[in-house]
């Protein structure tokens, strides 16, 4: 007889729930996906729907559900911080304490509620619940890092705003069991610290600090001294320290305060003015400093147990440019990053300390992972979606998958911008070939088209290749597989181009029009790329796709970005691909074996409202 555990994380950011059939992964999915809500935090209810019908269960047949974190100690820490912070930060405490007060103290009561109504909804006859669990916040990341990880024995490094107390944490996994090393506890975060910066440039905590991240290469770390002089004391260890005097978000609303602004000379940049070449300097600063962080940890933690494999969790590891370090320095032999490394993935871990440590079941290791390319959501076949655009009069052409490819080839070699939605959707915050839009990184005027014409974001925002796993050593300076776009790598120097003197002395943004390799779409200023690896055993169709596309023009890689608009979360269903693909400059959209040309659509008016229906961040 199967048996099912549920995991299900919420109530911060980013909630969503994943389930497991007898140990094995089966299915996750994020909140926001269904709601369309970016970042929901509200109690997951479509993914917990959405993880139940995929097995034809329903909550009566699922053994455990488990929590991913404890919010009591969560309260605790609340409480001691603003008692010891009094009597600053009480219009804070009090706008926490009605939230708290409201449903999180009581969370199991709610948690319970919620789950009544997922099941009557399901079977109405069947109102008794399977046992509640809670895990800790950073045992689930190490869970999510560990378990999935195609490793015996590994060091687990978690690093993150905060979970309950801890901020970062070091582990030992070997087979079933995880056991702690060390922790460093709140208020003293590298998390904080790099979201702090991110909100201090203009970007929303929580979400803009891969833009960041994106931006540290147009500037020069001109303050790396002046934030280890004053914000951060790191350790020879990598353990380190902040001045937390130069912060708000222990005790406010806000992150920093007015001697953190003192300190750099002017105060916060608000949302939608101008980028300067000062965010840029500083953005390359605290990617300098986070990056020293990141290696001395690792060193040390090598040096401390002799291990020599890594498994990276939390929001931190989504920092591809400082794994990519990590990974060339050669700390350790191997390194598995969780392709849901933020909140989001919590919820799988929580469902592995539930497995592997409630109820004690031994781990099969899988020499790849057990992630299955994170393709975890819903999927649809051709005749669900035959049936959607025959229903909505959207003109399509139904083409075998060889017909297809070719034609896909073709039309990336024109220049035409492809929305490609193919099998189940992505687990975690990178489109990975399911739900993508896809283009020719030869082309020199992609990278400006896709964001400015589709994605309706920033123009310095990179884009990642998707490269035929076979074929990356061809086109980067990388030995190892990155199937899930988090290790960032230099581009292969033959494919690089010199640059003039006159190019050279450009600041900024002027940087980005300089093409630096002949595969400028995907070239970042640095000539490095965010890779992702393309397996033809994960992603059978996607890794055809680029084969016909190798076929067509010598080139095995193709633009990847992920198929949404600024502000949307990721599209799920065909519906939310074809309002998509309608309201952009897109020019083609595959709906599995079904191609639509927005020459054939009728035509849909951007209005204003549509617009407005997202969340500008």
């Amino acid at each position: 007889m199967s048996s099912f555990i549920l995991g299900i994380s919420c109530y911060y950011h980013d909630s969503a729930a994943a389930i497991l059939k007898n140990g094995e992964i089966v299915a996750a999915a994020q909140e926001e996906r269904f709601s369309r809500k970016k970042h929901d935090s509200r109690f997951p209810k479509n993914a917990v729907l959405y993880c139940l019908k995929s097995q034809g269960i329903s909550l009566s047949n699922v053994k455990e559900v488990v929590y991913y974190e404890k919010p009591l100690l969560t309260f605790e820490r609340l409480l001691e911080t603003y008692l010891g912070t009094a009597p600053r930060g009480a219009r804070s405490f009090v706008a926490a304490m009605q939230v708290w007060l409201k449903e999180k103290l009581f969370l199991k009561t709610e948690l319970k509620k919620n789950l009544k109504e997922v099941q009557l909804s399901l079977s109405p006859h069947s109102p008794d619940l399977p046992n509640l669990l809670f895990s800790e916040h950073h045992l689930s990341h190490a869970a999510a890092a560990f378990y999935p990880s195609p490793f015996e024995e590994s060091v687990i490094l978690c690093m993150d705003g905060v979970g309950e107390w801890a901020t970062t944490s070091a582990w030992i996994g070997k087979g079933k069991s995880i056991e702690p090393l060390w922790e460093i506890s709140f208020p003293h975060s590298l998390g904080l610290l790099y979201s702090s910066f991110t909100f201090y440039c203009g970007f929303k905590v929580n979400s803009g600090e891969y833009k960041l991240m994106g931006l540290a290469p147009y500037g020069e770390p001109k303050y790396v001294d002046k934030i280890k002089e004053n914000l951060i004391d790191i350790k020879e260890d990598g353990t380190f320290r902040l001045d937390i005097s130069y912060f708000k978000y222990h005790r406010g609303f806000r992150m920093t305060g007015k001697k953190f602004h003192k300190l750099f000379g002017e105060p916060p940049r608000k949302g939608e003015t101008e980028l300067t070449q000062f965010h840029m300097d500083l953005a390359a600063s605290i990617q300098v400093v986070t990056e020293e962080i990141v290696l001395k940890l690792a060193k040390s933690l090598r040096e401390e147990t002799s291990i020599k494999n890594l498994c990276l969790a939390g929001g931190v590891a989504l920092n591809c440019v400082a794994n990519g370090k990590l990974l060339q320095e050669k700390v350790f032999d191997d390194i598995w990053i969780q392709p849901a490394s933020g909140d989001a993935g919590s919820a799988l871990g929580a469902a592995l300390v539930g497995w592997h440590q409630h109820q004690e079941q031994e781990r099969i290791v899988n020499t790849n992972d057990s992630m299955k390319g994170t393709y975890l959501g819903p999927q649809f076949s051709n005749d669900d979606i035959t049936k959607y655009l025959v229903q909505i009069n959207a003109p399509f052409h139904s083409l075998s998958d060889p017909l297809l490819f070719k034609r896909l080839a073709d039309e990336l070699e024109k220049g035409n911008v492809i929305g490609w939605f193919n099998g189940p959707m992505e687990f975690g915050p990178r489109a990975l070939g399911g739900r993508s839009i896809i283009g020719d990184p030869r082309n020199q005027k992609m990278q400006s088209v896709m964001n400015l014409k589709i994605k309706y974001r920033e123009s310095f925002r990179p884009f990642a290749p998707s490269v035929l796993e076979e074929e990356v050593g061809s086109q980067f300076e990388i030995n190892a597989k990155s199937p899930y776009m988090l290790l960032v790598a230099p581009i292969k120097k033959e494919l690089c181009k010199q640059i003039t003197e006159e190019q050279e002395k450009l600041f900024g943004i002027e940087k980005l029009n300089v093409p630096r390799s002949s595969l400028p779409a995907i070239t970042h200023v640095d000539y490095s790329a965010r890779v992702q690896t393309v397996s033809k055993e994960t992603n059978p169709r996607y890794h055809n796709l680029i084969s016909a596309f190798l076929q067509k023009t010598g080139c095995p890689t193709i633009v990847n970005t992920s198929f949404n608009v600024r502000g949307e979360p990721i599209v799920c269903t065909p519906q939310d691909a074809y309002r998509c693909f309608m309201r952009t400059e897109m020019d083609v959209l595959v709906l599995q074996n079904q191609i639509l040309f927005k020459n054939e659509q009728t035509k849909i008016e951007k209005d204003e409202t549509w617009m407005q229906e997202f969340e500008l961040d």
